[in-house]
């Protein structure tokens, strides 16, 4: 034991580009001390012990070189946790769980990330979110008083920040970055979000785009086709997100046009009808422009169209996530496959949120219809 924690100290001394002279001013020891430690010739006493795991970062257990258990426990911890977000069920359970983890594995990121996701979804089931409209503004605008008011979701952004000073994957970094701007800005801390924000890499410095530039050949078409596939889904999120703050958008047949024909636009590119991710977004859209045809425009009968579509991508998805390596053939991204398994999840009560925003005229279409009983069947008050 004395052998195994010497040498920890001096491994992780050095990962974290300590001096000697650091730690030991840190502890209140020697420099001579924590050189004997790194030599085993000495052990440090066990009122130290604590505050060396703190001092770097890790658990009492790690220290001492007891690895082998704790990985497989922290690997269980995070494959729970992953399985309960995507279920975006219940997540009380989930956050204690994480919680708990954070203490028992105060360095690792992902246990910071996961309970950031598993927040985030409970600040939605607990407390929810606002926001307004202001007479004569053509805007709609956040509740921040309120949504400041999420216990949840100021604990989630804590860990999202928690996660974001430890090693992790860019690709993790970009999705707590998305997550911490938007809940700042709808908890009113506009001005971190935008700091935040225009830290980050333009559209025209992002990975994607410029892996489109840097290769040729085949290597060149499947980073082109993943760059279209990545763009196109984030300027759906943009341009949904425009309509849906904007009353002047919304209530007029342009702001269905518009998500109407981003959906056509997604069924040319995937012009073989094979959309991958693509059918979550364009089921997204649809549903969108069925709600703003049943409220502002021609009414439910054309909305139902719309909603017949978006249950039909609905549908597509659930048949391809979760079913190994998925392989895109149209030919501007026939190139590109992706693990299906890292599609985004539907929640298991993905239709009550529609059901509460379509209009009973349009319930009523879709209600007689037995095809759609999935839509009714499963609602209930959470």
């Amino acid at each position: 034991m004395q052998i195994k924690i010497g040498t920890k100290i001096k491994e992780l001394r050095k990962r974290d580009g300590r001096k000697q002279e650091d730690l030991a001013n840190a502890l209140g020891v020697t420099c001579q001390a924590v050189s004997r430690w790194e030599a085993n010739g000495g052990y440090p006493d066990m009122e130290t012990i604590p505050a060396i795991a703190n001092y770097f970062n890790v658990s009492i257990d790690e220290l001492f070189g007891y690895s082998k258990d704790r990985e497989q426990k922290l690997k269980s911890v995070l494959a729970e946790a992953e399985k309960a977000i995507n279920e975006q069920g219940d997540m009380t359970e989930c956050v204690e769980r994480l919680r708990a983890a954070a203490e028992e594995f105060p360095a690792e990121p992902k246990v910071y990330m996961y309970l950031g996701f598993a927040l985030d979804l409970h600040g939605w089931k607990k407390h929810g979110a606002r926001s307004y409209t202001k007479d004569g503004s053509d805007y709609a605008f956040e509740d921040t008083e309120y949504n400041s008011k999420n216990v949840y979701w100021q604990e989630a952004l804590q860990a999202f920040e928690k996660s974001l000073t430890l090693d992790i994957s860019a690709e993790d970094r970009d999705v707590i970055i998305q997550r911490m701007v938007l809940y700042y800005a709808k908890m009113g801390y506009f001005d971190k979000a935008t700091a935040l924000a225009s830290n980050q890499n333009s559209v025209l410095m992002s990975r994607e785009f410029l892996l489109s530039l840097a290769n040729e050949g085949e290597t060149r078409d499947k980073y082109q086709g993943e760059a279209i596939i990545d763009i196109l889904n984030a300027l759906k999120t943009v341009i949904v997100n425009s309509i849906c703050t904007k009353i002047s958008a919304f209530t007029k047949k342009e702001g269905v046009a518009v998500l109407t024909d981003l959906a056509h636009m997604y069924e040319s590119v995937f012009s073989d009808g094979r959309l991958g991710v693509g059918h979550y977004h364009v089921c997204e859209l649809y549903l969108h422009t069925a709600v703003y045809e049943a409220r502002f425009g021609a009414g439910a009968e054309k909305a139902f169209e719309y909603f017949k579509k978006g249950f039909k991508h609905k549908k597509m998805y659930e048949s391809i996530r979760c079913r190994g390596e998925y392989r895109y053939s149209a030919p501007l991204v026939s190139k590109v496959t992706f693990p299906s398994e890292n599609f985004p999840s539907l929640a298991h009560d993905f239709w009550n949120g529609w059901m509460d925003v379509f209009t009973d005229e349009l319930k009523a279409y879709i209600v007689s219809d037995i095809y759609f009983s999935e839509c009714f069947e499963k609602r209930k008050i959470i």
